[in-house]
């Protein structure tokens, strides 16, 4: 069983308990509320009603892992599903695995599938599905797949309903990285053989989850409706999501006051309108539901481009970024300034590690000592800048960043594009200094190391595009990888974190804690460590 089942008794059998008695089905998820919670509550979980969400910006396609920027996630996980899901302390529970067993040796795991899941397109989910998912789509497409998965020795579809992964030594973070945001179980029989980029399925999304993709107005909204033959009876409760793309950052303000829709999440509504917002009655705020991914932003930095590839000049230009000041005065306050490589709440996290110290004077020594000295019009060198086009903030963000770069004699010249062009750009190394937020996820042999390995300078979005390339840092995260003794890793990665401080391949701007609004009548919204990236299948109006 896996360390998660509360009893013998499956998730069916007490449905079956609650429907004999004449109540809806049990919200049984970690964390969410019962059937008899709910109506000692006053609050019946209910069937019906259209969910509206904003989704900002537009995302390029909605198949997971094509493409991974963050709206793309968001709405995905609505129509595709993990084997696993994370409780907000990280513990992982049953989605489409409904149990599973660790062998004693650590080296062989063994998943047993919950029955009678289909796809969309009404064919069945087996083992041979997510034996390919995990092989072929996810392998192909995540970079931080292809790293993990080479402790896979073996993956085994043993009988329709029964997957055997076998490692060639322990990998304590493993099941970390089979939930729906970082190996969503796709249809081999839609993508085996097929260039999964380019695949013509991909204008038709087929998961397994509660929600089926009906429509698409480019620059409008995407519609999901429920999927009637989900395989958790009675669910999902909503009829419908909308997700409705609004560029203006005023227009989705205006929309989640009025009532047009009832959550923002991430990037959706600007930081300067979150006061206000936390003080309006029939919305409620919080930051929780992002523990897993654990968001960092930073400045990209192209280190083939010179003098950027002087690390002298990064720590230069780190020095000349006052990061309580984004925090504050950009972000008001939701976050914290970034104090090092990996955010605080990341496993193996070294305290003792710092970032260089705002201070524009170092900043402009070590330029100095760069051979770097301002000519007569008092710049030092000039690079060009490529905003992140989420939202008014980020352009802030990049203003600001240009204002920080000139106090120091560094002329910085901003080109803005949209999403699509922006990942295109990062992929083809077409950028001297951009902006960008990633996760760190839980561990950081799972979704930090790949932002750093030489053997990941790759042009895809989200790999080390900028160049970054250390062999004693790609050593040590090995060994922080490899290894099974906590100690052994705490102290690799320990050494990794002192050295990324003294090379400064990027530079490190916030913790972020993104904010969720949502309307007090939704249930259910935020009780897993993935928050609203979930199926929703438990979400209801009440």
């Amino acid at each position: 069983m896996s360390p998660s089942d509360p009893s013998p008794r499956s998730r069916r059998d007490l449905l079956r308990a609650a429907a004999a008695a004449g109540l809806a089905p049990a919200i049984l998820t970690p964390g969410l509320m019962t059937v008899s919670e709910a109506l000692a509550q006053g609050v019946a979980p209910k069937r019906g009603g259209t969910l509206t969400s904003l989704l900002t910006p537009e995302p390029p396609v909605l198949i997971p892992l094509v493409n991974t920027q963050g709206p793309t996630i968001y709405a995905t996980t609505k129509m595709y599903q993990g084997l696993v899901q994370y409780s907000s302390s990280l513990e992982p529970v049953p989605e489409l695995a409904k149990s599973w067993e660790i062998s004693p040796d650590k080296l062989v795991y063994t998943f047993q599938l919950q029955p009678n899941v289909r796809f969309h397109d009404g064919k069945p989910c087996t083992s041979e599905d997510v034996v390919f998912s995990i092989m072929d789509f996810a392998m192909t497409l995540s970079s931080r797949a292809r790293s993990v998965f080479t402790v896979i020795d073996r993956t085994e579809a043993v009988d329709p309903l029964t997957v055997r992964i076998t490692l060639k030594q322990p990998f304590e973070p493993l099941i970390l990285l089979l939930g729906a945001t970082s190996v969503p179980i796709v249809p081999k029989h839609v993508y085996a053989g097929t260039d999964f980029r380019t695949n013509p399925a991909n204008q038709t999304p087929n998961g397994t989850g509660p929600f089926r993709f009906v429509e698409w107005q480019r620059g409008n909204f995407i519609r999901m409706r429920r999927f009637e033959d989900y395989w958790k009876p009675g669910q999902p409760y909503l009829d419908e999501i909308i997700f409705r793309i609004v560029p203006d950052g005023q227009s989705r303000a205006l929309a989640l006051q009025t009532g047009q829709t009832q959550i923002a999440q991430a990037n959706d509504i600007e930081p300067f309108d979150i006061p206000r917002f936390r003080q309006q009655g029939n919305i409620e705020f919080t930051t929780k539901g992002w523990e897993y991914f654990a968001p960092i932003s930073w400045f990209e930095i192209n280190k083939r481009v010179k003098p950027l590839d002087d690390a002298r000049v990064r720590r230069a230009m780190s020095h000349a970024i006052d990061r309580k000041f984004i925090n504050d005065r950009l972000w008001f306050g939701v976050g914290k300034p970034a104090t090092g490589p990996f955010v605080s709440t990341l496993r193996f996290r070294d305290p003792e590690v710092s970032l260089p110290e705002y201070d524009p004077k170092k900043a402009m020594a070590l330029l100095d000592e760069a051979g770097l000295k301002p000519g007569a019009n008092g710049i030092r060198f000039s690079i060009k800048h490529l905003p992140l086009p989420y939202g008014e903030v980020w352009t802030r963000l990049s203003e600001y960043f240009r204002t920080c770069m000139q106090r120091i004699g560094v002329e910085v010249t901003l080109e803005t594009t949209d999403a699509g062009g922006w990942a295109a750009r990062m992929a083809s190394w077409e950028f001297d200094t951009s902006v960008n937020f990633v996760y760190q996820v839980a561990d950081p042999a799972l979704a930090v190391e790949h932002y750093y390995l030489s053997t990941n300078i790759k042009h895809v979005t989200f790999t080390n595009v900028g160049g970054y390339s250390n062999p004693k840092v790609d050593a040590l995260f090995e060994k922080g990888r490899l290894s099974s003794d906590p100690e052994v890793r705490r102290q690799a990665y320990a050494e990794v974190q002192k050295i990324i401080c003294e090379d400064m391949p990027y530079l490190y701007i916030q913790e972020m804690a993104y904010p969720t609004f949502y309307d007090k009548r939704l249930k259910n919204m935020m009780a897993t460590a993935l928050g609203v990236h979930t199926s929703f299948d438990d979400v209801f109006l009440a």
